[in-house]
């Protein structure tokens, strides 16, 4: 901003010098700067004017222009920088993501595989328990059954005894010994069986 001042204050300058020169010589009649007369005073006013505008860029305007372009680069490689290190990382926090869904889903088949096999080893320990328990229920169950049909053929013994006494102290009006109807039921159930 400092040398933009120094421009304009330079240039009105000039401007105001130009003014009054050509109204001296506009007060002649015609165009100054047409003016074959004064044109060598024009060029060295030209040349003293481009030196000194030269002088005044090159050491006040450039060097600022030139800092200014510097820093711009600057930033911009800083940005540029600065993005290429957000894409890395946001490279490496994809590759991250992406390995822990991975680990995720290993760990997770694992279990399945884990709850798959506790449940076959669950499951056969159930049978196996319901296989002996109904083995022990059935050999209740035969055992009873057995014990039954010896109650059952006892009581059938009994009653076959006590039917064969009866009969035959009606029909013979004699009672026959405990002995004899036991050997006569024992012989009649081998027969049958």
């Amino acid at each position: 901003m400092r040398w933009a001042n120094h421009c304009l204050r330079w240039t009105a300058g000039v401007l105001l010098f130009a003014a009054s020169a050509g109204s001296a010589v506009a007060a002649e009649g015609g165009l100054p700067q047409l003016n074959p007369a004064v044109f060598s005073p024009q060029l060295i006013w030209l040349a003293i004017s481009f030196v000194v505008l030269y002088l005044l860029m090159s050491k006040l305007a450039l060097p600022d222009i030139s800092a200014t372009l510097a820093a711009r680069q600057q930033r911009l490689e800083g940005d540029l920088a600065a993005a290429e290190k957000f894409r890395a990382e946001a490279e490496a926090a994809i590759a991250g993501y992406k390995k822990s869904i991975a680990d995720a889903r290993a760990a997770a088949q694992a279990q399945m595989k884990e709850v798959a096999t506790s449940i076959q080893a669950e499951s056969a320990r159930r049978e196996a328990a319901f296989a002996s328990e109904v083995n022990t229920r059935t050999k209740a169950a035969e055992q009873a059954i057995a014990a039954a049909k010896e109650k059952a053929s006892a009581d059938i013994r009994a009653m076959a005894g006590e039917a064969t006494r009866q009969l035959v102290t009606r029909l013979s009006g004699a009672e026959p010994a405990p002995a004899d109807i036991a050997s006569a039921v024992d012989a009649a159930g081998r027969e049958k069986a």
